[in-house]
C-alpha cells in the first residue's frame, strides 16, 4: 500500500516524508538516502562555504540518486549576510526544481528569483497568518511548524495538534505537518488533522547516514520529550536546541531578565554547532532537536525508517483504527 496525496504528486516521490533542511546537516549522504527510500531529501544551501560548493553537493547529490531531491535556502536576520542571491542562482544552475525556504519577509526576493524557472516552492511557517500570506504570494506547499520543533518555533507556542488543522481550515494549497513527528502514528495523525504529508528534521538526525558523530545520535536516543530546551525568548528569535550541559548553561544564563546576546554567544555559535556535530563533543556548543526525542529509541538507516514508517501507518489504518468501527 501507497499514500497518494498531492504531495507526493507535486513532488514526485513515493511516500510522503519530506526530509527539512538542517544546518550542517543536510549535505548529499543523507539527502541522498533519503529520496533513495522514497522520501523527498533536502541538502541545506548555507551549510556549503560559498555557492560554488552548493553547485558542488548538488552535483554530488545527483551522482547518488536519480530520484527528486531539493534544496533548502533559510533567509536569517542577520548582519554579515551570506549572498543569498548567488546561492539562489548556483540552485538553478544546478538544475534544482524544488526548493524549501524559511525566515524572513526578505526570502520572497529569492521566490522571485526560481519562480519563473519552474521551482516548486515549499515554505515553512509557524503561523496560520504567514501560511496564507505565503500562499498568496504564490509558494506550491506549506509546512506548517508546530511548537514541538527543532529550531526555530516562532513566537505564538502553538502545538501541531491545534495549529495543523487551524492551517488546514483556511490554506488551500498542499501543506507538510512539521514538527514532532517520527514514527507511522505521526504521519496517520497529520494526515488526519488535514496535511498531505509530513517533514522531519531531528527524526533523520538520528539515522545511519546523517552526517554527524555517534555521540549526538545516541544523545536524541537517550533524551526524553523533555529532552530541549527553548533559548533566545527573550530577543523574540526563540530556538529550541537539545538538553546538554551546555544548553543548560545558557537557559540559566538568559534566565536573568538584563541577559544580553553577548552573554551567550560563544556557547551558541554556529562554529561551535559545527565542532559538536563533527567530534561529538557535547560540550563544545549547542545542537537543534525537537520534543520529538521521546520517539527515538534506535539509529535505522534511511531506508528503514520510511519503510517502517509507512508499514506503521498501514497497520494503524487496516488493524488498530479499523478495529474500532462497528
Amino acid at each position: 500500500m501507497a499514500f497518494k496525496t498531492r504531495i507526493t504528486e507535486m513532488l514526485g516521490i513515493e511516500h510522503p516524508i519530506v526530509q527539512g533542511g538542517m544546518q550542517s546537516v543536510g549535505y548529499a549522504e543523507l539527502a541522498s538516502a533519503v529520496s533513495n527510500a522514497g522520501g523527498l531529501g533536502i541538502l541545506t544551501a548555507l551549510t556549503q562555504p560559498t555557492p560554488e560548493a552548493l553547485r558542488d553537493e548538488i552535483e554530488r547529490c545527483r551522482s547518488m540518486t536519480a530520484k527528486p531531491f531539493g534544496v533548502n535556502m533559510t533567509v536569517f536576520p542577520t548582519i554579515n549576510a551570506p549572498d543569498y542571491k548567488a546561492y539562489a542562482q548556483a540552485i538553478l544552475d544546478g538544475g534544482v526544481k524544488i526548493v524549501e525556504t524559511a525566515g524572513t519577509q526578505a526570502v520572497r526576493e529569492i521566490w522571485e528569483m526560481l519562480k519563473p524557472h519552474g521551482v516548486t516552492i515549499l515554505h515553512k511557517c509557524t503561523a496560520v497568518r504567514h501560511a496564507l500570506s505565503a500562499e498568496k504570494a504564490g509558494c506550491d506547499i506549506i509546512s506548517i511548524d508546530g511548537f514541538e520543533c527543532a529550531g526555530h518555533p516562532g513566537e505564538d507556542d502553538i502545538p501541531g495538534l491545534v495549529l495543523i488543522p487551524a492551517a488546514a481550515d483556511k490554506v488551500k494549497i498542499p501543506m507538510l505537518a512539521s514538527g514532532g513527528f517520527g514514527d507511522g502514528r505521526g504521519l496517520i495523525a497529520a494526515l488526519s488533522l488535514g496535511a498531505e504529508g509530513i517533514n522531519m528534521g531531528t527524526r533523520f538526525c538520528a539515522t545511519v547516514e546523517a552526517p554527524i558523530h555517534d555521540n549526538v545520535k545516541q544523545t536524541y536516543i537517550d533524551n526524553d520529550e523533555r529532552g530541549s530546551f527553548l533559548i533566545f525568548r527573550n530577543f523574540k528569535n526563540t530556538a529550541r536546541v537539545g538538553r546538554s550541559p551546555v544548553s543548560e548553561e545558557v537557559a540559566r544564563r538568559l534566565a536573568n531578565p538584563d541577559a544580553q546576546f553577548s552573554d551567550v554567544q560563544e556557547l551558541v555559535s554556529g562554529a561551535a554547532g559545527r565542532e559538536l556535530l563533527k567530534t561529538g563533543d557535547l560540550s563544545k556548543g549547542v545542537f537543534w532537536a525537537g520534543m520529538v526525542q521521546g520517539l527515538i529509541h534506535d539509529i535505522p538507516t534511511c531506508r528503514q525508517l520510511i519503510d517502517g514508517i509507512i508499514s506503521d501507518a498501514e497497520a494503524i489504518l487496516d488493524q488498530r483504527l479499523a478495529g474500532f468501527r462497528t
